[in-house]
């Protein structure tokens, strides 16, 4: 049977949709953060990575394409092995892990990571879980780590806060997309060289909702978008 997630991923067929409208906004960040990254190879964590298309569409002939490695987590293996489909061509380097993103042993020998992204988690998790997870950052990401964050910007509009939380973990603002208010935020933040990076907790996050960002409801489900 077709999961909620698979669903509500269909969004994106119509490219005048938030989701699709963000989807573009990731990718050319994320194509421009890689391209700015150091020589040598760039270790990417993603959590919450859905069916990987913003990896697959900055990637797609992109010249440091080769230099790629890491990682991809999402519970939901449907999603999962759309990822997997999406990068064999892409980008080999990457592996897919169909598993909880919010547990850091998911993914902690992958760390720490060049390029970070949490996009689609902070509209669908508690603001403690947001907090908790930016304080994680300098844990998941090495200095100088590009960290991709994504949130609606509906009443209340916690983007500013959020931006805060990343300042005072030493991970100062780079870049800042918005379509306006309700609509999406897109943050670049990087790691800077006094980040403290204190021991990851046992648990980042939890997912408080079942429909995502766009026409989220309390309920009892969990999975990255």
């Amino acid at each position: 049977m077709t999961s909620h997630w698979v669903r509500w991923h269909q969004a994106y067929d119509d490219p005048a949709s938030m989701n699709s409208r963000r989807l573009e906004a990731v990718v050319a960040m994320l194509g421009q953060v890689i391209a700015a990254a150091p020589a040598g190879p760039i270790r990417v964590l993603s959590l919450c990575s859905g069916d990987g298309r913003d990896l697959a569409g900055a990637l797609s002939g992109h010249l440091r394409a080769a230099d790629v490695t890491g990682v991809l987590v999402e519970a939901d293996p449907d999603l999962a092995a759309g990822a997997v489909a999406k990068l064999a061509a892409v980008a080999p380097g990457l592996a897919v892990r169909c598993a909880d993103a919010g547990d850091p042993a998911s993914f902690d020998h992958n760390l720490p990571a060049d390029v970070l992204m949490l996009c689609g988690i902070f509209g669908n998790v508690a603001p403690a879980d947001v907090a908790a997870t930016v304080a994680a950052v300098p844990a998941l990401a090495a200095p100088g780590a590009g960290v991709l964050w994504t949130r609606h910007r509906r009443q209340p509009d916690i983007t500013p806060w959020i931006r805060q939380r990343f300042h005072d973990a030493g991970c100062p603002a780079e870049a800042f997309v918005t379509s306006g208010p309700g609509g999406f935020a897109l943050g670049l933040q990087r790691v800077g060289p006094g980040a403290s990076a204190a021991p990851l907790p046992p648990r980042l996050f939890t997912f408080t909702t079942t429909a995502g960002e766009w026409g989220a409801q309390p309920g009892a489900g969990r999975r990255p978008t």
